[in-house]
């Protein structure tokens, strides 16, 4: 089942355009007195229930000299059969809230793209400010079938979603999954292959930290620069077995904790202007 992406012009709050159109700003050095993409007033109005996260966000954003910056936010979401608990007791719900809040401060669309993937990808839709509560689940459960891991799959789709955009932004895929892939060979190979892209890769994994599943994640992180890619375009950090358990600011410090080397490498390789 598909769900098509339904994305807003940045300037055109509240009026559709055609789909793929995040981060349309021009990419480079963080202009200087440049405030967050989504004003307060409007989170406030809009989305009540994310202000704290967008404020945490921001905190987070200006800790890691990121004030300012725009970006493309992507959400990706493991639906493999092990991932049915965190859909459940409302795990994945908040975290896809938590990326909306920093989105907000990112992307002035006050949307994020969301891939639902397994075997196949599953599904694509959105959140949006005026559409998140309780969207995640009732997403999942119009999917249906629960199966492998197939990160490369979902990996393209996110590529082919930007390329196809128009964005001048740079990206930032916040990856999800709760196990190593079906495919290593298939995921590493897009991974290397999108590092001439403007497009950060931040796995986030949900269980034991210390599980061999995540031993391939620690490998992508660790792809030598420029034997296996143009610039390191990946980065990973486990969320533990309660991910719910995990504060904001801790989240949004990993989620941010390799994105400045990688703007930086980037513009320096000529990958952003």
């Amino acid at each position: 089942m598909a769900i098509d992406y339904v994305k807003r012009t940045p300037g055109q709050s509240g009026q559709s355009s055609r789909p793929g159109q995040p981060g349309q700003h021009a990419a480079g050095a963080n202009p200087a007195g440049r405030g967050p993409a989504v004003d307060l007033r409007k989170v406030t109005a809009r989305a009540p229930g994310l202000v704290n996260l967008y404020k945490t966000a921001r905190r987070s954003l200006e800790s890691a000299g990121l004030e300012g910056q725009r970006a493309a936010v992507y959400l990706v979401l493991d639906r493999s059969g092990s991932m049915r608990p965190y859909y459940k007791d409302g795990t994945v719900q908040h975290l896809a809230e938590q990326t909306l809040g920093l989105s907000a401060n990112l992307d002035d669309d006050g949307v994020v793209p969301v891939v639902f993937f397994s075997t196949e990808v599953d599904g694509t839709a959105e959140v949006g400010l005026d559409a998140y509560e309780d969207r995640i689940g009732a997403l999942h459960a119009s999917l249906g079938h629960m199966g492998r891991t197939n990160y490369h799959v979902a990996m393209q789709a996110v590529i082919d979603h930007y390329t196809a955009s128009g964005a001048t932004d740079p990206g930032l895929v916040i990856f999800q999954t709760d196990g190593g892939p079906t495919s290593r060979a298939a995921a590493e190979h897009v991974l290397c292959t999108a590092a001439r892209l403007p497009l950060f890769w931040q796995f986030v994994g949900f269980g034991d930290p210390d599980s061999t599943q995540f031993d391939f994640l620690r490998k992508l992180d660790e792809l030598p620069v420029p034997a296996k890619r143009m610039v390191d375009n990946a980065g990973f950090f486990p969320a533990g077995r309660t991910p719910l358990a995990l504060s904001d600011d801790a989240l949004y410090q990993s989620l941010l904790s390799e994105f400045p080397s990688w703007l930086t490498a980037a513009r320096q390789a000529g990958i952003l202007g």
